[in-house]
């Protein structure tokens, strides 16, 4: 039997009432808004002509032949690069799944070992004044989906339309403990002091408003998966604010925890969704809790001579 997985998801579905080269026949169906997105869905494989994979822009279609446009699937697109795997690519956008351990960009202290770096050599690979452009950021020991523009053009785009083309971005983290609700919102006001810490207050204090929803996946008791959405987006804010409430992520010495048993933070970026600013596809992407993670919360069980 055939495996049906997310590659297979048809978007749309069109019949060709005559001969017409297939790249014609896109654009005059209107698929997508501009014929360089239109190209886009034959490069990343995501045109079938009678069920098969098209990527010739001058195959001939005669009248009757089926054309669908299938949903991205970003195993088709992964680069291993340092630091990094690339799950999604094209001539705006590039989304990462980002290790833990790398610089989103550079710092007074290190200016080489970056994710920002690393993007840069391999985009002027295939053009020499190619580069790329800060859209976000992840923290060094935060790992997970980050996205780059490919111009100035997408950079600016997205600044404006942040909430509007990012429809879900959603951390995972191990914390100390076990919330007493199992969902809420934490909801505080933060300032930074001049060792760029950030601080969190309960009240008002004339810092910025942050605001943060917290849902439990699973519970040892020691230790707790939480799924968050940001409503808001401060520096630090989900790693601060747990910290006030008594839940600090676990490896975050910065903000209270305790221990550091996996040798860095224990967040992570798992889900993310956005509409891409010309196409207006809605691309999703998912990157698995690391395996250091999900052992933290799913503990191998001791045999009697462990015990």
């Amino acid at each position: 039997m055939r495996n049906t997985s997310k590659r297979d998801t048809i978007l749309q579905e069109i019949k060709a009432d005559k001969p017409a080269q297939l790249l014609d026949f896109l654009i005059e169906k209107q698929v997508r808004k501009s014929r360089n997105a239109i190209k886009s869905l034959l490069a990343h494989k995501q045109i079938k002509v009678n069920g098969k994979l098209i990527t010739q822009f001058d195959q001939e279609l005669k009248p009757g032949d089926k054309v669908s446009v299938m949903k991205y699937d970003q195993s088709r697109k992964e680069k291993r690069l340092k630091g990094a795997k690339i799950v999604f690519e094209d001539d705006d956008l590039i989304v990462i799944d980002k290790e833990a351990g790398y610089l989103t960009i550079s710092t007074d202290k290190e200016k080489s070992r970056t994710i920002y770096n690393v993007l840069n050599e391999y985009v002027k690979k295939s053009g020499r004044n190619n580069r790329v452009f800060v859209l976000h950021r992840l923290d060094r020991d935060v790992s997970g989906l980050l996205a780059f523009a490919k111009s100035a053009e997408v950079q600016g785009v997205f600044q404006k339309n942040w909430d509007n083309l990012v429809k879900e971005y959603v951390y995972t983290a191990v914390v100390e403990g076990k919330p007493e609700n199992a969902d809420g919102t934490v909801k505080s006001w933060l300032t930074e002091n001049k060792n760029f810490v950030m601080m969190s207050s309960a009240t008002d204090n004339g810092g910025m408003e942050a605001i943060t929803h917290y849902k439990t996946v699973k519970t040892t008791g020691r230790y707790t998966l939480l799924d968050f959405d940001l409503e808001t987006k401060r520096k630090n804010q989900l790693r601060v604010q747990m910290q006030s409430v008594g839940h600090p992520v676990v490896g975050d010495k910065k903000y209270g925890a305790p221990s550091n048993p996996i040798k860095r933070i224990a967040l992570h970026v798992r889900k993310m969704t956005v509409v891409h600013p010309f196409s207006k596809q809605t691309l999703e992407f998912i990157s698995p809790i690391p395996k250091a993670m999900q052992n933290m919360i799913n503990p191998k069980p001791t045999t009697p001579k462990e015990q």
